[in-house]
C-alpha cells in the first residue's frame, strides 16, 4: 500500500463492522495488513475499537484507488458470508473512488477471501479501468 495505511485500515474496519460484528478472520486480515505496513497490534486494535468517519478519497492516484478497492472487496468476502449491507458499502466506496458501483460485482468474481490466494492484479486492474466514471 502506497497510500495512508491508517486511512485504508479505517475503511476496512468500517466495512468489517457494516454487518454489526467484526469477525475473527476480518480482524486478523486488518491486523495482518496493519503489521505489514508498520503498525503495531496495539495501534490496529485501537483503530478497531474506535473507527473514524471515512474521509475524502479523491486525492488518491488510480493505482491507489484500485488497491484500495481490491482490499475492500477482499475484506467483504473474508468471513465467508457477503451481506447486502457490505455490498452496498463497497459500492458506495467504489463510487467515492470514482468507479461505477458495478465494478464491485465484476471484481468480486476474481478476488478471493483468503489473502494467500492471489488474483491476477493486472487483469483486475484492466477490468476496473472499464468502470471508471467519466
Amino acid at each position: 500500500m502506497s497510500f495512508n495505511t491508517k486511512a485504508e485500515l479505517n475503511i476496512l474496519i468500517n466495512l468489517a463492522a457494516s454487518d454489526s460484528k467484526i469477525e475473527d478472520r476480518e480482524s486478523k486480515l486488518i491486523h495482518m495488513i496493519g503489521k505489514a505496513n508498520g503498525l503495531t497490534a496495539e495501534e490496529v486494535q485501537e483503530m478497531i475499537n474506535k473507527p473514524r468517519a471515512i474521509t475524502d478519497l479523491s486525492a488518491m492516484t488510480n493505482d491507489e484507488k484500485f488497491e484500495h478497492l481490491y482490499y475492500l472487496i477482499q475484506m467483504m468476502k473474508m468471513d465467508g458470508q457477503v451481506f447486502r449491507s457490505e455490498i452496498i458499502f463497497c459500492e458506495s466506496i467504489a463510487e467515492k473512488l470514482g468507479y461505477k458501483k458495478s465494478v464491485v460485482g465484476e471484481l468480486s468474481q476474481h478476488i478471493y477471501s483468503d489473502p494467500s490466494i492471489t488474483a491476477d492484479r493486472e487483469m483486475l486492474r484492466k477490468k476496473a479501468e472499464k468502470y471508471i466514471r467519466d
